[in-house]
């Protein structure tokens, strides 16, 4: 196929070749009257790729105990971290957990009275404690999940496999609040437990709702504990990953702004960060089949510290979005709005603001600004440049989109984006993504989102869909141009489209709350289920099937704990790892791969296979592929991440793929 670049040679030819000059542009006008000319223009054989989404799940706590069929793996066994059986194995006491005091100024790297937990605080239960069908999840019935898509969907159920069904009626914890004494490890019980990682099943079944740690952008810098005086040549970050923990008994999720209870700050999650699967003992046994089968990278990333709207943002803009006047324009959030992670008085890391209805915005160009010059002096010391433009304060966590899906503005907040109204709603983004790229570009594109056909009708009502989770609804580009528009769609399109031949060169495909996966909300097995029905959906279409690939990963770690190297790229991350597996023809059997990747990886996958320019002059897909020496898992180029190409096996030109 001839591209456009091409087009522009042709001008200026002489009047001898004009015959052929023309008889080479008449398929040209034929391909610009498609506005997706460009989709298969690939430097591989893919021609489309799909990113399925789940949530909040590291690497260690789902494959802590993967063996791969061939090759090596970074996880918790192959460190000796655990045994096989998931008990402690001789080298746990490199994941011990520490407690430490930062009663004045925030520091991610707190040293004063550092020592090391004898027994973690008590991991403390999550979910719901019994089935509902006034309040799931779960259901209580079968019957129960029939009337609720009735009820708010228009008759859609959840998208699962019809046979998965009764994951949804399965899993409530059958326990109040309190410490989860379903929880017993290596002889321990719950008040009890050593002071590292811990295997949460068979107490915990892999089928049952759990707790859901802390995951916000300041805390988990603490967790990491990254600090200069700590780096190795295995580990030149100096992240030493121990202090997840204490972190999630002195703040948690966040003050929200008010003062410390007089009865003392009291945790609800214990040390739920350290819990972990087993794939040995049947635990995650879809995902497993998959990685012994297909392509799983095993230094694969969350790009940002923190949670889940500021990592879903960077897999559409490679780049974090910041407040605005809603018209482009750099401004000045309500203070409210804005981070502040120094201690309160009288508190040992009790922040002064910071909540999922509080502070989430960060001006990090400014080093008197609270929580910034901490962590811009460590950056400093390991040679990393914070990229934070002047004047600009940056979206840490979750905030709203400013877009219903209508592409009408949301009107929950006023016209200076206060709060006045109840409303946290980050304004109309003029940052740009992928899908205005893919678009100028004549490439096709979907965002999948399950529950979007319910939301446009009714954006206050009951559902599923999460519109935090979209890069795209943040976009003044995107969300005002009613034919860019037509790029968001519901899960049930993906159906269609697979049917019709009709599937975008690029997909994002994003789960619903019942089958995202995250924890106290969601179970993983359901999020199996939900990827299980895509993969069976695309490979029912062989010719489609015979070229694509299926990325499966999650948006972020959600706060559990992980043993893996960390490479900070600028302020805002990397933060911990998380799981990623290819699963195309042109995966099978590549096994485990340790190239360096996060979510922007799938950026600079598309622009890779479709021959695309970076999204910006300051988009993280910039930075080059990693080089490494002795370890595969260090970058000596840093800050680098790679394109993902590493996860396949393409055959050589002019060999066809069996």
């Amino acid at each position: 196929m001839i591209s456009t670049n091409h087009k522009r040679k042709f001008l200026g030819l002489t009047s001898a070749v004009s015959a052929t000059v023309l008889g080479l542009l008449q398929p040209l006008a034929s391909l610009a009257a498609s506005p997706d000319y460009n989709d298969n223009n690939t430097a591989t054989p893919i021609k489309h790729v799909i990113v399925v989404v789940g949530e909040n799940r590291t690497f260690d706590h789902l494959f802590a105990t993967y063996k791969p069929p061939k090759g090596t793996v970074s996880n918790l066994l192959s460190k000796g971290i655990v045994n096989v059986d998931g008990t402690p194995g001789p080298k746990y006491d490199s994941a011990t957990q520490y407690e430490a005091q930062d009663t004045t100024t925030f520091s991610n790297s707190p040293k004063t009275d550092k020592e090391p937990y004898t027994t973690l605080p008590a991991p403390h239960v999550g979910g719901p404690e019994s089935a509902s069908n006034t309040n799931p999840p779960p259901f209580a019935t079968l019957a129960g999940i029939t009337e609720f898509a009735n009820t708010y969907f228009d008759g859609v159920l959840p998208y699962v496999p019809t046979s998965d069904l009764p994951l949804l009626t399965t899993g409530a914890t059958g326990l109040p609040s309190g410490p989860d004494t379903r929880i017993s490890y290596d002889g321990y019980s719950v008040n009890s437990l050593p002071p590292g990682p811990f295997q949460l099943t068979p107490g915990v079944p892999y089928d049952a709702y759990a707790a859901s740690p802390v995951h916000r952008f300041y805390q988990m810098w603490q967790q990491t504990d990254c600090n200069a005086k700590y780096a190795t040549s295995d580990n030149p970050s100096g992240c030493k990953n121990d202090l997840f923990a204490w972190v999630e008994n002195t703040v948690a999720t966040g003050s929200n702004g008010k003062p410390i209870p007089a009865t003392g700050f009291k945790s609800s999650e214990g040390s739920t960060a350290l819990g972990f699967y087993n794939v040995q003992q049947g635990d995650v046994p879809y995902f497993k089949s998959l990685a012994d089968k297909y392509g799983m990278a095993d230094n694969y990333h969350q790009p940002i510290m923190g949670g889940t709207g500021a990592n879903s943002i960077m897999l559409g803009t490679g780049d974090p979005l910041w407040y605005s006047d809603g018209k482009g324009n750099a401004a000045v959030p309500p203070t409210t709005w804005i981070e502040n992670p120094n201690p309160q008085t009288g508190t040992n890391n009790y922040y002064t603001q910071d909540g999922y209805s509080g502070g989430t915005f960060t001006e990090c160009s400014d080093t008197t600004q609270p929580g910034v010059g901490p962590i811009t002096t460590y950056l400093s010391s390991i040679g990393i440049q914070p990229h934070c433009e002047n004047g600009h304060y940056y979206l840490l966590n979750n905030y709203d989109p400013g877009y219903y899906g209508d592409g009408s503005v949301d009107s929950s907040s006023n016209a200076k984006w206060g709060v006045s109204n109840g409303g946290f709603v980050i304004p109309p983004s003029s940052v740009p993504t992928i899908g205005e790229e893919l678009s100028a570009h004549h490439i096709s594109w979907s965002y999948y989102g399950e529950g979007w056909n319910a939301y446009k009708k009714n954006p206050n009502g009951v559902n599923v869909y999460c519109n935090i989770c979209n890069p795209f609804q943040y976009s003044t580009a995107i969300m005002t141009n009613p034919k860019l528009r037509k790029n968001l769609k519901d899960t049930t399109d993906f159906d269609k489209d697979v049917d019709n031949n009709t599937l975008p060169a690029v997909s994002y495909i994003k789960p619903g709350g019942f089958l995202d996966g995250h924890p106290a909300s969601s179970k993983y097995d359901l999020f199996e289920a939900l990827v299980k029905r895509v993969i069976t959906k695309v490979q029912s279409n062989p010719k489609l099937w015979s070229s694509t690939a299926i990325l499966i990963t999650t948006d972020e770690g959600g706060g559990y704990w992980d043993s893996g190297y960390i490479q900070p790229l600028d302020y805002f991350g990397d933060g911990t790892r998380i799981s990623l597996i290819a699963v195309s023809p042109y995966s099978e059997g590549v096994g485990v791969v340790h190239t360096y990747y996060d979510h922007v990886s799938f950026l600079k996958f598309v622009e890779a296979n479709w021959g695309l320019p970076p999204i910006s002059n300051r988009s993280r897909d910039n930075y080059p592929n990693p080089k490494t020496l002795s370890n595969p898992y260090t970058p000596i180029n840093s800050p680098a991440i790679g394109n993902l190409m590493d996860m396949f096996s393409f055959p050589k030109k002019g060999t066809p793929k069996d």
